[in-house]
Protein backbone atom coordinates (compact mmCIF):
# COMPACT_ATOMS: atom_id res chain seq x y z
CA UNK A 1 0.00 0.00 0.00
CA UNK A 2 1.51 3.43 -0.76
CA UNK A 3 1.43 5.88 1.59
CA UNK A 4 -1.15 8.02 0.19
CA UNK A 5 -3.64 5.75 0.06
CA UNK A 6 -2.65 4.83 3.68
CA UNK A 7 -3.04 8.18 4.66
CA UNK A 8 -6.41 8.37 3.14
CA UNK A 9 -7.34 5.61 5.19
CA UNK A 10 -6.20 7.05 8.50
CA UNK A 11 -7.61 10.21 7.75
CA UNK A 12 -11.26 8.73 8.60
CA UNK A 13 -11.87 6.62 11.80
CA UNK A 14 -13.98 4.62 10.78
CA UNK A 15 -11.96 3.80 7.67
CA UNK A 16 -8.89 2.91 9.78
CA UNK A 17 -10.45 1.03 12.16
CA UNK A 18 -12.62 -1.48 9.80
CA UNK A 19 -9.74 -1.45 7.47
CA UNK A 20 -7.89 -4.01 10.42
CA UNK A 21 -10.44 -6.36 9.61
CA UNK A 22 -10.35 -5.74 5.35
CA UNK A 23 -9.36 -9.51 3.48
CA UNK A 24 -9.44 -8.74 0.35
CA UNK A 25 -8.99 -5.11 -1.26
CA UNK A 26 -8.27 -3.98 -4.40
CA UNK A 27 -8.48 -0.98 -6.74
CA UNK A 28 -11.45 -0.88 -9.18
CA UNK A 29 -13.10 1.38 -11.70
CA UNK A 30 -10.95 2.81 -14.63
CA UNK A 31 -7.62 2.25 -12.63
CA UNK A 32 -8.42 -1.74 -12.91
CA UNK A 33 -9.83 -1.33 -16.57
CA UNK A 34 -7.07 0.68 -18.04
CA UNK A 35 -8.99 3.27 -18.75
CA UNK A 36 -7.80 6.06 -16.56
CA UNK A 37 -5.75 9.14 -17.23
CA UNK A 38 -8.58 11.40 -17.64
CA UNK A 39 -9.05 14.38 -14.91
CA UNK A 40 -12.81 13.08 -14.58
CA UNK A 41 -11.73 10.23 -12.80
CA UNK A 42 -11.07 9.50 -9.10
CA UNK A 43 -9.27 6.57 -7.83
CA UNK A 44 -11.82 3.69 -6.73
CA UNK A 45 -10.95 1.19 -3.78
CA UNK A 46 -12.78 -2.00 -3.16
CA UNK A 47 -12.63 -3.61 -0.05
CA UNK A 48 -14.12 -6.76 2.34
CA UNK A 49 -14.32 -7.22 5.33
CA UNK A 50 -15.38 -8.86 8.43
CA UNK A 51 -17.17 -7.56 11.04
CA UNK A 52 -16.94 -7.18 15.11
CA UNK A 53 -18.43 -9.99 16.71
CA UNK A 54 -21.55 -7.33 17.37
CA UNK A 55 -22.43 -7.48 14.42
CA UNK A 56 -23.18 -11.72 14.08
CA UNK A 57 -24.47 -11.84 17.68
CA UNK A 58 -25.41 -8.09 19.30
CA UNK A 59 -27.26 -5.18 18.07
CA UNK A 60 -24.41 -3.36 15.52
CA UNK A 61 -24.91 -3.56 11.93
CA UNK A 62 -22.18 -3.01 9.65
CA UNK A 63 -22.67 -3.80 6.06
CA UNK A 64 -21.14 -1.28 3.78
CA UNK A 65 -18.98 1.48 3.92
CA UNK A 66 -19.27 4.24 1.49
CA UNK A 67 -16.54 7.26 1.06
CA UNK A 68 -16.26 9.38 -1.48
CA UNK A 69 -13.74 12.27 -2.53
CA UNK A 70 -11.21 10.98 0.73
CA UNK A 71 -8.27 13.01 0.21
CA UNK A 72 -9.91 14.95 -2.66
CA UNK A 73 -8.98 11.37 -4.54
CA UNK A 74 -9.99 8.23 -3.29
CA UNK A 75 -13.19 6.67 -3.23
CA UNK A 76 -13.80 3.84 -1.05
CA UNK A 77 -16.52 1.09 -1.07
CA UNK A 78 -16.27 -1.84 1.71
CA UNK A 79 -18.42 -4.63 2.49
CA UNK A 80 -18.95 -6.86 5.25
CA UNK A 81 -18.14 -10.03 3.90
CA UNK A 82 -21.78 -12.06 4.20
CA UNK A 83 -23.14 -8.47 2.09
CA UNK A 84 -20.52 -9.41 -0.46
CA UNK A 85 -21.56 -12.85 -0.80
CA UNK A 86 -25.29 -12.25 -1.31
CA UNK A 87 -24.19 -9.55 -3.91
CA UNK A 88 -21.91 -11.58 -5.46
CA UNK A 89 -24.82 -14.34 -5.66
CA UNK A 90 -26.65 -11.73 -7.62
CA UNK A 91 -23.75 -11.70 -10.38
CA UNK A 92 -23.17 -8.00 -9.64
CA UNK A 93 -20.90 -6.97 -12.18
CA UNK A 94 -18.93 -4.52 -10.01
CA UNK A 95 -18.24 -6.92 -6.54
CA UNK A 96 -17.92 -10.39 -8.93
CA UNK A 97 -14.64 -8.05 -10.74
CA UNK A 98 -12.80 -7.85 -7.61
CA UNK A 99 -12.16 -11.42 -7.78
CA UNK A 100 -10.49 -11.42 -11.10
CA UNK A 101 -8.25 -8.27 -10.85
CA UNK A 102 -4.64 -7.82 -12.15
CA UNK A 103 -2.48 -9.23 -9.54
CA UNK A 104 -1.40 -5.35 -9.37
CA UNK A 105 -4.50 -4.32 -8.60
CA UNK A 106 -4.97 -6.25 -5.59
CA UNK A 107 -4.19 -3.86 -2.25
CA UNK A 108 -4.27 -6.26 0.43
CA UNK A 109 -5.33 -10.17 0.48
CA UNK A 110 -5.30 -12.58 3.36
CA UNK A 111 -6.00 -15.85 4.01
CA UNK A 112 -9.79 -15.69 3.74
CA UNK A 113 -9.10 -13.77 0.60
CA UNK A 114 -6.85 -15.19 -1.34
CA UNK A 115 -9.95 -18.66 -0.69
CA UNK A 116 -12.45 -16.62 -2.22
CA UNK A 117 -10.64 -16.16 -5.21
CA UNK A 118 -9.35 -19.65 -5.69
CA UNK A 119 -13.60 -20.14 -5.31
CA UNK A 120 -14.02 -17.86 -7.60
CA UNK A 121 -16.07 -19.87 -10.03
CA UNK A 122 -18.45 -20.60 -7.53
CA UNK A 123 -19.81 -17.59 -8.50
CA UNK A 124 -19.90 -17.60 -12.31
CA UNK A 125 -23.21 -18.38 -14.14
CA UNK A 126 -25.50 -17.37 -16.92
CA UNK A 127 -27.31 -14.91 -14.34
CA UNK A 128 -24.50 -12.39 -15.52
CA UNK A 129 -26.78 -12.12 -18.51
CA UNK A 130 -29.16 -9.73 -16.67
CA UNK A 131 -27.21 -8.20 -14.76
CA UNK A 132 -24.78 -6.82 -17.39
CA UNK A 133 -26.87 -6.28 -19.59
CA UNK A 134 -28.88 -4.39 -16.44
CA UNK A 135 -26.03 -2.63 -15.75
CA UNK A 136 -25.42 -1.57 -19.66
CA UNK A 137 -29.20 -0.30 -20.04
CA UNK A 138 -28.50 1.99 -17.10
CA UNK A 139 -25.90 3.52 -18.75
CA UNK A 140 -27.96 3.77 -22.15
CA UNK A 141 -30.57 5.91 -20.60
CA UNK A 142 -28.47 8.37 -18.43
CA UNK A 143 -26.10 8.66 -21.45
CA UNK A 144 -28.56 10.93 -22.83
CA UNK A 145 -29.43 12.09 -19.73
CA UNK A 146 -28.49 15.76 -19.16
CA UNK A 147 -25.40 16.29 -16.65
CA UNK A 148 -26.63 18.87 -15.17
CA UNK A 149 -29.30 16.58 -13.42
CA UNK A 150 -26.52 14.39 -11.61
CA UNK A 151 -25.08 15.98 -8.89
CA UNK A 152 -21.71 14.49 -8.89
CA UNK A 153 -20.69 15.44 -12.43
CA UNK A 154 -17.90 17.15 -12.87
CA UNK A 155 -17.14 20.62 -14.96
CA UNK A 156 -15.60 18.89 -17.58
CA UNK A 157 -18.04 15.96 -17.72
CA UNK A 158 -20.58 18.75 -18.22
CA UNK A 159 -18.84 20.23 -21.06
CA UNK A 160 -18.50 17.38 -22.59
CA UNK A 161 -22.14 16.14 -23.22
CA UNK A 162 -22.53 20.19 -23.75
CA UNK A 163 -20.11 19.74 -27.16
CA UNK A 164 -21.29 15.81 -27.90
CA UNK A 165 -24.45 15.92 -26.98
CA UNK A 166 -24.04 13.29 -24.72
CA UNK A 167 -22.38 11.75 -21.28
CA UNK A 168 -19.16 10.52 -22.98
CA UNK A 169 -18.37 8.44 -19.80
CA UNK A 170 -21.69 7.03 -19.61
CA UNK A 171 -20.74 5.84 -22.89
CA UNK A 172 -17.82 3.77 -22.72
CA UNK A 173 -19.34 2.29 -19.87
CA UNK A 174 -22.30 1.06 -21.95
CA UNK A 175 -20.03 -0.67 -24.34
CA UNK A 176 -17.47 -1.75 -21.36
CA UNK A 177 -20.11 -3.69 -19.47
CA UNK A 178 -22.08 -5.22 -22.97
CA UNK A 179 -18.38 -6.54 -24.30
CA UNK A 180 -17.22 -7.46 -20.26
CA UNK A 181 -20.56 -9.59 -19.83
CA UNK A 182 -20.11 -11.26 -23.73
CA UNK A 183 -16.69 -12.57 -22.39
CA UNK A 184 -17.81 -14.00 -19.17
CA UNK A 185 -20.72 -15.47 -20.52
CA UNK A 186 -18.48 -17.03 -23.24
CA UNK A 187 -15.30 -18.03 -21.14
CA UNK A 188 -16.35 -17.97 -17.57
CA UNK A 189 -13.92 -15.36 -16.81
CA UNK A 190 -13.98 -11.60 -16.38
CA UNK A 191 -11.14 -9.86 -18.56
CA UNK A 192 -11.01 -6.59 -16.06
CA UNK A 193 -7.99 -5.10 -17.52
CA UNK A 194 -9.74 -4.00 -21.02
CA UNK A 195 -7.58 -5.07 -24.17
CA UNK A 196 -9.90 -2.58 -25.89
CA UNK A 197 -9.01 0.18 -23.13
CA UNK A 198 -7.08 2.64 -25.98
CA UNK A 199 -10.76 2.42 -28.00
CA UNK A 200 -12.69 2.75 -24.20
CA UNK A 201 -10.61 6.03 -23.43
CA UNK A 202 -11.60 7.26 -27.13
CA UNK A 203 -14.98 6.79 -26.09
CA UNK A 204 -14.67 9.11 -23.31
CA UNK A 205 -13.28 11.54 -24.71
CA UNK A 206 -15.67 12.01 -27.02
CA UNK A 207 -14.11 10.27 -29.99
CA UNK A 208 -17.02 8.51 -31.13
CA UNK A 209 -20.21 9.89 -32.33
CA UNK A 210 -23.25 9.22 -30.18
CA UNK A 211 -25.00 7.30 -33.74
CA UNK A 212 -21.43 5.13 -33.62
CA UNK A 213 -22.42 4.21 -29.46
CA UNK A 214 -25.51 3.66 -29.86
CA UNK A 215 -25.35 1.37 -33.39
CA UNK A 216 -22.28 -0.64 -31.59
CA UNK A 217 -24.09 -1.18 -28.24
CA UNK A 218 -27.07 -2.44 -30.39
CA UNK A 219 -24.68 -4.82 -32.12
CA UNK A 220 -22.97 -5.96 -28.79
CA UNK A 221 -26.71 -6.10 -27.01
CA UNK A 222 -27.46 -8.80 -30.52
CA UNK A 223 -23.81 -10.86 -29.09
CA UNK A 224 -25.00 -10.99 -25.43
CA UNK A 225 -28.16 -12.42 -26.33
CA UNK A 226 -25.67 -15.30 -28.24
CA UNK A 227 -23.77 -15.62 -25.92
CA UNK A 228 -26.14 -16.21 -23.26
CA UNK A 229 -27.98 -18.84 -25.31
CA UNK A 230 -24.76 -20.86 -26.04
CA UNK A 231 -23.10 -20.42 -22.68
CA UNK A 232 -22.22 -23.72 -20.61
CA UNK A 233 -22.18 -21.86 -17.61
CA UNK A 234 -24.68 -23.28 -15.06
CA UNK A 235 -27.71 -21.08 -14.93
CA UNK A 236 -27.65 -19.87 -11.43
CA UNK A 237 -24.32 -19.43 -9.32
CA UNK A 238 -23.64 -22.32 -6.74
CA UNK A 239 -25.52 -21.08 -3.79
CA UNK A 240 -25.05 -23.82 -1.17
CA UNK A 241 -20.71 -24.10 -2.06
CA UNK A 242 -21.35 -20.40 -1.63
CA UNK A 243 -23.11 -20.53 1.95
CA UNK A 244 -20.28 -23.26 3.04
CA UNK A 245 -17.44 -21.29 1.77
CA UNK A 246 -18.28 -18.53 4.02
CA UNK A 247 -19.03 -20.47 7.05
CA UNK A 248 -15.82 -21.77 6.12
CA UNK A 249 -14.49 -18.24 6.71
CA UNK A 250 -16.45 -17.54 9.43
CA UNK A 251 -15.40 -20.37 11.71
CA UNK A 252 -11.52 -19.83 10.69
CA UNK A 253 -12.18 -16.06 12.42
CA UNK A 254 -14.02 -17.92 15.58
CA UNK A 255 -17.09 -15.98 14.58
CA UNK A 256 -19.40 -18.83 15.15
Amino acid sequence: MNKELKAAINSDDLLAKTWLSIGLSGYRGSLAHGTAGDIIDDVDVGGVFIAPKSHYFGLTNIEHIDRVCVADKFDFCLYEIRKYFRLMLKSNPNVLSWLWLPQNMYIQVSGWGKLIIERRDIFMSKAMYKSYGGYAYGQLKRMTHSCTDQAFQGKKRRERFEKFGYDCKNAAHLIRLLRMGIEALTTGEISVARHDAVELKEIKRGGWSLSKVEKEADRLQKLLDESYVRSSLPAKPDTKKAELLLMQILESQNLL
